[in-house]
C-alpha cells in the first residue's frame, strides 16, 4: 500500500502561519519561463486511480485503499477514506459494511479499475476545466504493479476519449531501490504511453514528474547524487521533467533536506507540496508572502517553470469553509503572476483533499460513517462544487476572467436546492402472490431532478420504509399469506428533499398454495465456503435482507439444507435481497439430493436463473417429479452480478 503523503512532516513555520500578515496588493505579473503547453498555462490535477474492490477484476483483488485490511469491506472504525464519494454518476458500486446512506440507498463505493469510473472522472475534468491529469505511480515492482499497469492504460483511454492530457508522476516514497528501477519502468513500460496524442507534452517533450526528492523523512532517503542521476537520465530520454519537491525546497529547511538545491534546480519545472501546510486563509497568505513570491523569482531567474500546489482543504479537518481556502490560493497565485497550478488532489478521498464529487449532505453518506459532508460548516454545497470552483479558479489564473478576491462560485449552481419533488401519482397494485405485492406509480417532478422513490408500509398511524428504487415500480417481498398490507410512496431529490406521501393502496396477499409450508425454514445448513459474515444460516432465517455469499472468484460453490428427515420435495424458491441496488443477475445453479448427506444424486441439471429486482429478485426451480430426500444441495458455477454464489432465502416446498 502506498504511503499517505500526510506522513510528510508538517513544518513549524506552517503552524505559525495562523496569524494574519500584511498582503501585497500587487506583486507584479511575471512571465513563465516556457510558452504555454500541456502543463505550463494549464490546470493539472493529481490522479490516484488507486481504489479497488473484490470482484472488480483487478489483479489486486481487494479493497485497495478503502480498508486497512484489504480483504475486508470498509466499515465504521475500519475504513481508509475520510470522506464519502457521490456515487450517482457511476453505473457500478461495491457493497461495504457501512449502514445505508441517509436517503436509504446502499453504502456502495466505486472501483477505479472499472473503465466507467475513470471515464466518469475524466468527463468531470472535461466539464470543469481540468486540463491535465498526473497519474500517480508508486513502486510498480510489488504486488500492486499489475493493477497500476492496467490503470495507466485505463487513464490513457479516458484521456483520449475526453480530450484531456495525462502524464506519469512517479512517487518514490519508500521505493528505496528506485534509482535503476524507475529508469527500467519508464523504458520498458510507461514510455509507450507517450505515443498517445493524449500524453502531455511541454516544449515538445513528453512530461514526467518525479515526486519526493529531497524530503526530510525516512521514506525518501536518497542522496543528491542519486537524484541528479535520475533527473539527468530522464532528460537524456528527451523528457520534460517536473519535480514534486518539499514546501521549503528553496531554503533547505523544515521538510527539505539541506544540500539539495542543485537537485531542485535541475528540474524543468518545480512543484512544491502544500498538503498539510495550511488550513485557513491566513496560512495561505503567509505562504504567498514568504514562499510563493520568492520561489517564483528564484525560478524565473533560472528559466525554470513553476507549478504551485492548490489544495481544496482537508474536509475531514474542517478546513474548506465552502471554498474560501481554495479560492484564496487561486487569488494569491494569480496576483503573483503564476501561470500554472497543480490541484492536490482529484480523487484523494483518503486525505480528504479531493475535488471529485463528494457527499453534499448526510443524505448522501452512510448514517454511521462519522464523516463530514460538503455542508459541514452549515453552508449547503453541491457535490460538484469543488470541480466548479477549480474551473473558475483556473479561468482566473489563465486571465480569462478578471482577478477577483471574493469567491463568486455559487455553492449550488442555482443556489441551494430547497424545493421538494412533487408527490408521485396514482400508486397502484399490479400483482400479488402469497408473499409479495407488486406496486407501480406515476413519476414525480422536481426543479432539479428526482433522485429516487422511497416505499413505505403503513400500519395504523405509523409507517416504515421497506425499500427505495430509482424506477417506477417496486415489489414488496417476505410478506405473509392471506394478509392485508397498505403502502405509500414518496419521491426524494439529490439534496435530500422529500415529497409528501402518495395515495395509500391496500392489497391482500393470496392464500398459500397446496404444500406451501417452507420445509427449509430454520433448518441446519452447510456450505462449501462463505465470505465475511455471510454464512449459510442466513439463507433459512426468514429475512430477505440477510444472505449467504460464497468465497469470491472460486467456482464451484455449494449451499445445502438438512430437512431433518426424508420428505417429499417438488419445488425450491430462491431469493436475493429485494433492493434495486441488487441489480439483475443470472446465476448458474444445479440441484442435487441425498438421504445420507454424503452420496448425492442430480435432480435438476445446471441452468441459468435470472434474478430481477423488478419482480422481487425471486426464482423458482421446479423438479421434474417429486423427490423424496433429506439433504438438498445447490451447486453454483457462475454469477453475472458478483463472482460468488448468493442466496438470501432458500425455501423448499412439497408441491
Amino acid at each position: 500500500m502506498g504511503v499517505s503523503r500526510r506522513s510528510v512532516i508538517v513544518t513549524s513555520i506552517a503552524a505559525s502561519a495562523a496569524a494574519a500578515v500584511p498582503i501585497a496588493l500587487n506583486a507584479g505579473v511575471s512571465a513563465a519561463a516556457s510558452a504555454p503547453g500541456d502543463v505550463v498555462g494549464k490546470i493539472t490535477v493529481g490522479y490516484q486511480g488507486w481504489f479497488a474492490a473484490p470482484g472488480d477484476g483487478a489483479p489486486i483483488n481487494g479493497w485497495w485503499h478503502y480498508s486497512p485490511d484489504w480483504s475486508q469491506p470498509p466499515a465504521p472504525g475500519a475504513c481508509s477514506i475520510t470522506c464519502w464519494p457521490d456515487m450517482r454518476d457511476f453505473t457500478k458500486g461495491y457493497r461495504t459494511n457501512f449502514a445505508n446512506l441517509g436517503n436509504g440507498q446502499p453504502a456502495n463505493l466505486f472501483s477505479s479499475y472499472d473503465q466507467q469510473t475513470v471515464d466518469t472522472h475524466f468527463r468531470w475534468m472535461q466539464q470543469n476545466g481540468c486540463d491535465t491529469a498526473a497519474l500517480q505511480r508508486f513502486n510498480p515492482n510489488g504486488g500492486e504493479g499489475a493493477t497500476r499497469d492496467a490503470m495507466a492504460q485505463k487513464v490513457r483511454q479516458a484521456a483520449e476519449a475526453y480530450g484531456r492530457k495525462f502524464y506519469i508522476m512517479y512517487d518514490v516514497t519508500w521505493w528505496l531501490t528506485m534509482q535503476n528501477e524507475i529508469k527500467a519502468d519508464w523504458a520498458n513500460k510507461m514510455s509507450a504511453h507517450a505515443a498517445s496524442g493524449a500524453y502531455a507534452r511541454q516544449n515538445g517533450k513528453p512530461v514526467v514528474c518525479i515526486w519526493g526528492f529531497g524530503f526530510n523523512d525516512d521514506g525518501r532517503p536518497f542522496a543528491p547524487a542519486a537524484c541528479l542521476d535520475v533527473i539527468n537520465w530522464f532528460k537524456g530520454q528527451g523528457c520534460y521533467v517536473i519535480g514534486g519537491v518539499p514546501t521549503h525546497w528553496r531554503l533547505g529547511t523544515d521538510d527539505s533536506r539541506a544540500g539539495f538545491i542543485d537537485v531542485y534546480h535541475a528540474f524543468d519545472m518545480v512543484s512544491p507540496w502544500m498538503v498539510g501546510r495550511i488550513g485557513d486563509n491566513a496560512g495561505a497568505d503567509w505562504f504567498y508572502q514568504n514562499r510563493v513570491l520568492g520561489d517564483l523569482a528564484d525560478l524565473n531567474a533560472r528559466g525554470i517553470d513553476y507549478q504551485p500546489c492548490v489544495i481544496p482543504g482537508d474536509l475531514a479537518a474542517g478546513h474548506r469553509r465552502h471554498g474560501e481556502l481554495m479560492w484564496r490560493q487561486f487569488y494569491n497565485h494569480t496576483r503573483a503572476g503564476v501561470k500554472s497550478a497543480y490541484i492536490s488532489m482529484f480523487d484523494e478521498f483518503n486525505e480528504g483533499n479531493q475535488i471529485a464529487k463528494t457527499a453534499e449532505s448526510a443524505a448522501w453518506q452512510p448514517t454511521n460513517s462519522g464523516m463530514r459532508a460538503l455542508d459541514e460548516d452549515g453552508t449547503p454545497c453541491s457535490s460538484d462544487y469543488y470541480l466548479r470552483l477549480t474551473n473558475d479558479g483556473g479561468r482566473m489564473l489563465k486571465g480569462q476572467i478578471a482577478l477577483t478576491e471574493a469567491r463568486f462560485t455559487a455553492p449550488f449552481p442555482t443556489g441551494p436546492d430547497q424545493s421538494a419533488p412533487s408527490v408521485p401519482g396514482s400508486l397502484r397494485v399490479t400483482g400479488t402472490t402469497d408473499t409479495t405485492v407488486a406496486l407501480a406509480w406515476n413519476a414525480a417532478t422536481d426543479n432539479v431532478g428526482v433522485a429516487g422513490y422511497r416505499i413505505s408500509r403503513v400500519a395504523g398511524a405509523t409507517s416504515s420504509v421497506v425499500g427505495t428504487t430509482t424506477t417506477l415500480a417496486f415489489t414488496a417481498t417476505g410478506l405473509s399469506a392471506s394478509t392485508g398490507y397498505t403502502f405509500t410512496v414518496a419521491a426524494f431529490d439529490a439534496a435530500g428533499n422529500a415529497s409528501g406521501a402518495s395515495n395509500a393502496v391496500t392489497a391482500t396477499t393470496t392464500a398459500p398454495p397446496s404444500g406451501s409450508t417452507n420445509l427449509a425454514a430454520g433448518r441446519p445448513t452447510a456450505e462449501s465456503s462463505h465470505t465475511q459474515t455471510y454464512g449459510s444460516g442466513n439463507a433459512v432465517d426468514g429475512n430477505t435482507g440477510t444472505y449467504w455469499e460464497s468465497a469470491n472468484n472460486a467456482w464451484p460453490q455449494w449451499l445445502q439444507v438438512d430437512l431433518g428427515g426424508a420428505v417429499a420435495t417438488r419445488r425450491i424458491v430462491l431469493t436475493l435481497p429485494p433492493q434495486s441496488s441488487w441489480a439483475t443477475r443470472t446465476q448458474t445453479v444445479a440441484v442435487s439430493g441425498s438421504t445420507n448427506g454424503s452420496s448425492f444424486t442430480g435432480i435438476v441439471g445446471a441452468q441459468g436463473y435470472t434474478f430481477d429486482p423488478a419482480s422481487g429478485n425471486t426464482v423458482t426451480i421446479t423438479f421434474p417429479a417429486t423427490v423424496t430426500t433429506r439433504y438438498l444441495r445447490l451447486t453454483f458455477t457462475a454469477n453475472t452480478g458478483w463472482p460468488a454464489g448468493q442466496v438470501s432465502e432458500l425455501r423448499v416446498y412439497s408441491a
